[in-house]
Order: structure tokens, then sequence, then C-alpha cells
């Protein structure tokens, strides 16, 4: 089973269409028992990176994620801000701390003369092919204003170029995020999700 977290940062329906649609059983729920039960946990999201963590901790679920994600070593997929939350810290709108399992910080994107924030298509650069095995297109669909600077390079699995050199996607032993939306990046995104269920460890 797959939990999608529930934590009042919405895309969580997508996500679930997107499942629905490689045949994949979800639950969108904020129930630590039932996430707990999970083989797969999906942290969505999109918004702020305080409000996010807020809405977090106010269901204790900061705590929760924690516990599963990195004592139990639960397999746990971040995306768009739920990548973001899961660094030491965040900037949107102003410091504070996040999850902190992956070392590094959310920071505003300078614009280099470019819109801000990237919403649209852009080719990664990928750097680990495990989740990436097949994907003819390189191409993914981003919305993002902040960025996530990730101090070890070996957690970092793709790069993408939007006036600067962007981390677009986190590897690390059972912990997997994007940055980019694989729910509303067409074939790409979806094999990418069955790479993922595929070959994630349950």
């Amino acid at each position: 089973m797959i939990a999608i977290v529930d934590y009042g940062m919405g895309n969580v329906a997508s996500v679930q269409k997107a499942l629905n649609f490689l045949n994949l059983q979800s639950i969108i729920t904020n129930d630590h028992k039932l996430i707990a039960e999970s083989n797969y946990i999906v942290l969505p999201g999109v918004g702020s990176f305080k409000q996010g963590m807020a809405n977090l901790k106010e269901q204790k679920l900061d705590e929760l994620l924690t516990k599963l994600v990195i004592n139990e070593k639960k397999n746990f997929l971040g995306i768009c801000l739920g990548m973001q939350l899961i660094a030491e810290f965040g900037n949107e709108p102003e410091k504070c701390d996040g999850l902190g399992w992956i070392k590094g910080e959310v920071k505003k994107m300078e614009s280099n003369l470019l819109r801000i924030p990237q919403m649209g298509w852009n080719d990664i650069d990928i750097k680990n092919e495990t989740y990436f095995n097949g994907i003819l297109s390189r191409d993914f669909y981003f919305i993002h204003s902040y960025h996530f600077d990730v101090a070890n390079k070996n957690d970092v699995s793709s790069y993408v170029n939007y006036g600067d050199k962007l981390v677009s996607s986190i590897q690390r032993e059972n912990i997997f995020a994007t940055q980019f939306h694989p729910e509303k990046s067409q074939e790409s995104g979806l094999q990418l999700l069955r790479n993922y269920f595929l070959n994630a460890k349950s």
C-alpha cells in the first residue's frame, strides 16, 4: 500500500490519479496508523516551506515521518514541496527548520533574467539512473520559486539548468525526491513512478 500524506498542502489528488493509472493501490491520509502500515510514503505538496512545516508539526506528522523514514527506513518519495521539506532549513517566507533528513537549505531562486517561478517543461541532467532507466524523454514539468541547495552532491540524482544548475532530484538510501512533478510530466513522469515503485525495496 502507498500512503499519500495529506497535510493540507494540496497536490494529493493528482498524485493518486497518476498512481491509479498505473494500477498502484494508494490512500490519501493523515492517519498515523495507516501511514505506519504502508509500504511506501509519498509526500507531495505546493506552497510555502514555513506553512508546510507548520502543518506537519500541527498533526505531529514531522515526528512520525522521521521515525518511519529515517529510523525504520521506509521507502519515501517527496514531490515538489515534499522534496524541499526534507532539507535542514527553508526560507519561504523566512528562515525556519525543515525535517533535516538531507543536509542543505532551500533558497529563493535568482532570476538571471529568467521568469520566476520556473513554470513549465525543462530537460534534466541525470546523474543517477536508478529510477530514470528506460525514460526516453528527459523533459519534466516544474513549478517552483525556491530550490534545494544540497550540501552533499552525492545525494543529488539529477540537475536542471534554469539560469543556474539547480537540483531537480535527490536519492539517498530509501529516500527519493523530485523538484519536478512526475504526476504532471506525462509518459516520462509515469515511467519514473513505474520505475520507483517497481525498484524500491518494499
